[in-house]
């Protein structure tokens, strides 16, 4: 079985979340930077293909949403699975994922995580280190990556 995953990161931790589901996943993976990509992926020759990205000032990365609308037809011929980084947890995380992913393609997909995230003040600009100290009141970085909710996604595809 041929898995592609492709990630859209800000600040790297959507590329440390999909290195760690490479790590757990069981098939032959490929992985994509959307960032890296002058045009989109030939996703044809893939079985499944997992999309993740990150909540970033309220939103999933532009480039994350350019995949899904370029392929969305193709996507619903194949095994999807849809992953989201975000700081937030329980329902609020929840209502985050479902903005961002369209349903039809949420109703679609095998399997749907929710891995955690980090705020990473060395990778941040000093607007959005400001924008953070004021709206969550944290001057430093943080992290809550889930390595057990990427390992049970993983699980999920295996």
């Amino acid at each position: 079985m041929k898995c592609l995953i492709v990630f859209s990161s800000s600040h790297g931790t959507t590329e440390k979340a999909s290195m760690l589901l490479c790590h757990f996943l069981k098939c032959d993976v490929q992985l994509i930077d959307l960032n890296q990509c002058n045009s989109q992926p030939d996703i044809t020759e893939y079985d499944t293909i997992i999309i993740g990205g990150s909540i970033h000032l309220g939103s999933i990365q532009k480039k994350v949403k350019q995949f899904i609308k370029s392929n969305f037809e193709k996507l619903l011929t194949k095994r999807v699975a849809l992953f989201l980084c975000c700081m937030n947890e329980g329902e609020l995380a929840k209502v985050q994922f479902n903005k961002v992913y369209p349903l039809e393609l949420r109703k679609h997909s095998i399997a749907n995580g929710l891995f955690g995230g980090e705020l990473l003040f060395s990778q941040m600009n000093f607007l959005e280190r400001q924008i953070i100290k004021k709206v969550k009141g944290i001057s430093g970085d943080v992290t809550n990556l889930n390595e057990k909710s990427i390992k049970a996604f993983a699980n999920q595809l295996n």
